[in-house]
């Protein structure tokens, strides 16, 4: 027998993939980033949506309640809070909950999905382009935010009917069913498409792109907190995930407010010949003009109060199921 047979293959180096939120442990290989890998950034986020949903929309329905009434008819979050439980009941805080659950299932997997391939593409193509034998240098974290803002409007083209159906739902303010203009998610689809045509389900998409274009701060300080704990704390991964997800959320919605506000004012803006607002500046004008600087920001509370917890939970089931699933 030949004792070439009998020598060991030589170990080629292989460039390591930057660590981040979808990436795969540094220990693993580049070229497992790519090809049948990237499904699992895509079912991760399905089981991230459902999560988000479960704690989250509660909050959801008081901040969209509070960004498209005035002030006359809640007095502030509690009293939102108060007046839609005495008046609906449990239900009244999971009004619209419906589109969310499925459709963040699918917008959590498209985004978070698409994140791993932008990331994966930036750093092979634009920060770190791949050499044999040469180690991948890490993701600098413009690239995870620039990622971040490509994923949003990736999803935003999902996003925009799903959001536009649930804030249309969540504004109807009637006990009685027969009083209400839609009597749940897909009469309301079914309405707005009759009336309106495909342009009345992505009523608001403009809206939409703006507010996804602020996704850059998430997932840019994403990065940066999670590498703050790995280097200066003890905690576990999921601890990190959890801390790094909800403050990074935090910030994310600090900077993004406005444009929520002004994508909930587009979306529940009657369609048809009595709209109001027939582009996002105009809905922008018109908040101004009512209440100024301060009508940016209501139903901030809430909605800050929701940040952490619904994405510190999301993140750590996206993390979790990431490393759980099969190369």
């Amino acid at each position: 027998m030949s004792t070439t047979a009998l020598k060991p293959k030589p170990q080629v180096p292989v460039p390591q993939v930057p660590p981040g939120l979808v990436a795969p442990p540094p220990t693993e290989k580049l070229q497992q980033a790519g090809g049948a890998k990237n499904y699992k950034g895509f079912v991760a986020g399905v089981f991230s949506g459902i999560a988000k949903l479960s704690v989250g929309h509660p909050f959801d329905t008081i901040k969209v309640r509070l960004q498209t009434t005035d002030t006359s008819r809640f007095k502030g979050p509690l009293d939102c809070l108060v007046q839609t439980l005495r008046h609906e009941g449990v239900k009244g805080i999971y009004k619209g909950a419906t589109p969310p659950l499925v459709g963040w299932m699918f917008m959590d997997s498209i985004m978070l999905g698409s994140l791993s391939v932008y990331r994966r593409l930036l750093n092979d193509n634009v920060f770190s382009p791949r050499r044999a034998a040469q180690e991948q240098k890490r993701l600098p974290v413009v690239g995870h935010a620039i990622a971040g803002t490509m994923a949003g409007w990736t999803v935003s083209f999902l996003a925009g009917p799903v959001e536009h159906i649930k804030a249309r739902l969540q504004v109807q303010y009637s006990v009685d069913k027969s009083k209400r203009l839609y009597s749940g998610p897909i009469d309301c689809l079914q309405k707005t498409y009759r009336n309106h045509g495909v342009k009345g389900l992505y009523h608001g998409l403009s809206a939409t792109l703006l507010f996804r274009t602020f996704f850059c701060f998430w997932w840019g300080t994403y990065e940066v907190f999670t590498e703050a704990f790995k280097q200066n704390t003890n905690l576990s991964t999921p601890a990190i995930n959890f801390w790094a997800g909800g403050l990074s959320a935090q910030v994310f919605w600090i900077t993004s407010y406005p444009s929520d506000v002004i994508k909930q004012r587009v979306m529940t803006d009657p369609l048809g010949p009595e709209r109001k607002f027939p582009r996002w500046r105009d809905a922008a004008k018109a908040i101004y003009r009512e209440t100024g600087w301060k009508g940016y920001w209501r139903g901030f509370v809430p909605c800050i109060l929701r940040a952490f917890p619904a994405n510190a939970v999301a993140l750590v089931a996206f993390e979790s199921v990431l490393r759980a699933l099969p190369e």
